[in-house]
């Protein structure tokens, strides 16, 4: 549901365009190819960095974000660097304005590894889009994958560690792996492809490659013909915007092609872009893949090439699971250990079961969610179908037993 969706709205901002002081970041003289561990977490790929040679600060590594934005303001404000400009950009309902703040020269680091000695960053005013409830961990902000474009970068889902190479130094993966060509504007990487929303129902769409978003896929109903949701679609919030929480649906589709590879039963969320602004700045594409689909596979993308290889992983063949109950959970608290139900499905086992938003969830079968993670939160609620999952929410003062059965709502 929406929990592993929400960075993607981040991509209809109407951001400003700013010179960057420099090219990203370098991996240290000599080496060929350096190594990045990374954290993963809800469907988000999440780098330590040292900032500004003070605190370490988590970053979601994000191939759909035009630009590296700090979410928290008081982290500059503490370490006392200026702001060169305000901008006052609009938010992805086209109404509400959003505040962010020009910094430049900052400096990002993973000592003996990588460094970037002067970063040109965006300062959110507030935490407008409270990643950390939806990741279910720190998050301070969002790294532009351009940041990394000099290299060859390449994702490894299973092993949980980006590769960053020397051009000199890559050689093209063999035959298990498959090549396509995409494009490259502002930033941002576009892969020209087709869906079958439906059986016999083929369309031309161009798709942000997007490891920023958590979700499988996502696509506009009103940028191309034959993207619409299918019968099986149900009603449901895609994600939060500044304006509040943005509805549309979400449904299994048919089909969806990379190169001589295949993916079916996508779980695909579908938006409606009502606003002619928003439509210019989508570049044409008709919707993005995020991890949710991205981790199936090896991921080599080469930004100044324009062009991206593929190899499916033990994944690539395993059904899309959608959540089962009904239920959107949120995260919070200072470990992240406070589960709140922000939204039911309707007709679901979650609202026959009488959860409410503002519920919040304090043990799942035998275990106290003091001692889970918002993943395992998840997992929980996407077991089996007839599974009887016995769980207590706490509204206001009182602690009330509930008995979810799941069962499949797309």
């Amino acid at each position: 549901m929406t929990r592993t969706v929400l960075r993607y709205l981040f991509a209809l901002l109407v951001l400003p365009v700013f010179a960057e002081a420099q090219a990203g970041f370098f991996i240290p003289r000599g080496q060929k190819k350096i190594e990045l561990p990374f954290e993963y977490s809800n469907n988000f790929i999440i780098l330590t960095f040292r900032f500004n040679g003070g605190p370490n600060l988590k970053f979601i590594f994000d191939t759909g974000a035009e630009h590296t934005i700090l979410s928290k303001r008081e982290i500059t404000d503490i370490l006392n660097i200026p702001y060169e400009r305000e901008f006052r950009v609009t938010g992805s309902d086209m109404r509400t304005e959003l505040v962010a703040y020009l910094v430049r020269n900052v400096k990002f680091e993973i000592p003996e590894k990588l460094t970037a000695p002067r970063e040109d960053i965006l300062v959110l005013d507030e935490d407008y889009f409270r990643f950390e409830e939806y990741a279910g961990v720190k998050v301070d902000g969002i790294l532009s994958g351009n940041a990394f474009s000099r290299y060859i970068i390449r994702i490894n889902y299973l092993l949980r560690v980006i590769t960053l190479y020397e051009r000199s130094a890559f050689s093209p993966p063999g035959d298990d792996y498959v090549q396509m060509p995409i494009e490259i504007f502002r930033n941002k990487p576009y892969l020209k492809t087709s869906v079958e929303v439906v059986p016999d129902s083929i369309a031309a769409v161009k798709l942000l490659l997007d490891t920023g978003a958590g979700l499988p896929m996502l696509l506009f109903t009103n940028t191309a013909s034959y993207v619409h949701p299918p019968p099986n679609a149900i009603p449901t919030n895609i994600g939060m915007g500044l304006g509040g929480y943005l509805e549309g649906f979400t449904g299994r589709i048919h089909g969806l092609g990379l190169g001589k590879l295949t993916q079916h039963g996508i779980v695909t969320y579908f938006q409606t872009v009502d606003s002619m602004g928003q439509r210019d700045y989508l570049n044409g594409r008709n919707g993005l893949l995020g991890n949710g689909l991205l981790n199936r596979f090896n991921f080599v993308i080469d930004y100044q090439n324009a062009q991206i290889w593929l190899k499916p992983n033990k994944y690539y063949k395993e059904a899309f699971i959608f959540d089962r109950s009904g239920l959107n959970i949120i995260a919070s608290g200072v470990k992240f250990d406070v589960f709140t139900v922000q939204s039911v499905l309707p007709n679901s086992p979650a609202m026959e079961a009488d959860i409410r938003r503002g519920d919040e969830v304090v043990r799942i079968g035998i275990t106290p969610t003091l001692f889970m993670s918002l993943a395992d939160v998840q997992r929980a609620l996407q077991k089996k179908i007839g599974k009887k999952v016995k769980i207590v929410i706490k509204r206001g003062t009182k602690n009330i037993k509930k008995t979810i059965y799941l069962r499949d709502l797309i």
